[in-house]
C-alpha cells in the first residue's frame, strides 16, 4: 500500500447495522485503503460484519473502536464529513470529485497530512456538532427523487474518488490500453468498401439511385464513427460479394 493511501482514514459514527461495517471494510479495501475507525458502533464485532467483509477480513480485524468522535479524528489535519442536507449556517461544501482531489493533495508525500472521511448514522447522519468539527462537508448528488444512499455505497463512492485522484496525481492513472488484432482500415480501403456497398444496395433494389436521399451520407458517417479495421472491412466486402441480385 502506498504511503499516501495509509494517510486516509474512514470513520463510521454509531453504526447500527453490523453488516454495513463489513461492507465498508470491503469497499475501502477495494480501493486500496485499510484504516477504518468505528465510533461506538451498536454491534461489533459481529458475524454479519465478517460475512459482509468477504475478502476484507484483514481490514475488519485491524479496525479500531473508539469511545468518542473526538478521539477518532484527534490526529487528523483535514476532516471531511458527509452531509445529505443543507445547514442553517453554510459550511464549505464540495462534491465527491473535488473531495477526492483535496484528500489526495492533503495526503500527498509533500503534505503528509492525516485525513479523515467521516460517515454518520444510517438513519440520521452526522449531528450538527459533529459536522461543525469538520473542515469541509461533502455531498453526493444523488437522484432527488430517490436520494437515500446506503452507508456502504457512500463509502464506496468517496473511496473511489479519492483513489482516482491519488492515482492521477501520482501519474499512475492510465487509460486501458488494448492491442488490437488488426490494423485500422486505410482511407482507400474504406472508400472502396463504401462504393461496393452503394453498388450492392442499388443492385438489390434497396437503394434507388434516382432518390438516394441521405442514405449513403448516413452510412459514411456511421462507418467513419466506427473506424473498422482491415479485417472487418474484408469481412464486409466478402459479405457484399456474396449478395446476388434477385432474379426478375
Amino acid at each position: 500500500m502506498l504511503e499516501n493511501f495509509k494517510r486516509v482514514r474512514f470513520v463510521l459514527v454509531n453504526t447500527s447495522q453490523p453488516g454495513n461495517i463489513g461492507g465498508a471494510a470491503r469497499a475501502i479495501k477495494n480501493m486500496g485503503f485499510a484504516d477504518l475507525v468505528l465510533v461506538q458502533p451498536e454491534i461489533f464485532p459481529s458475524d454479519r460484519a465478517r460475512w459482509r467483509a468477504a475478502g476484507a477480513k484483514d481490514v475488519l480485524q485491524n479496525t479500531r473502536v473508539v469511545d468518542t468522535y473526538a478521539e477518532a479524528i484527534a490526529d487528523c489535519e483535514l476532516v471531511i464529513g458527509t452531509s445529505a442536507r443543507e445547514r442553517r449556517i453554510p459550511w464549505p461544501l464540495v462534491n465527491p470529485r473535488v473531495c477526492g482531489e483535496k484528500v489526495a493533495a492533503e495526503a500527498s508525500d509533500t503534505s503528509k497530512h492525516q485525513v479523515a472521511l467521516v460517515f454518520g448514522r444510517e438513519d440520521a447522519g452526522l449531528t450538527n456538532d459533529e459536522l461543525q468539527r469538520c473542515h469541509l462537508h461533502v455531498h453526493i448528488p444523488t437522484n432527488p427523487d430517490y436520494s437515500s444512499l446506503n452507508l456502504c455505497a457512500a463509502v464506496q463512492v468517496l473511496a473511489y474518488e479519492v483513489r482516482m485522484a491519488m492515482l492521477e496525481s501520482s501519474g499512475e492513472l492510465k487509460d486501458f490500453e488494448q492491442e488490437w488484432d488488426a490494423p485500422l482500415a486505410k482511407s482507400e480501403d474504406l472508400e472502396n468498401f463504401l462504393v461496393h456497398l452503394e453498388e450492392t444496395m442499388e443492385s438489390t433494389g434497396f437503394l434507388n439511385p434516382k432518390t438516394p436521399r441521405q442514405t449513403m451520407t448516413r452510412m459514411r458517417r456511421m462507418f467513419g464513427r466506427i473506424r473498422p479495421d482491415q479485417s472487418e472491412v474484408a469481412i464486409l466486402r466478402g459479405l457484399l460479394s456474396s449478395v446476388k441480385p434477385k432474379s426478375k
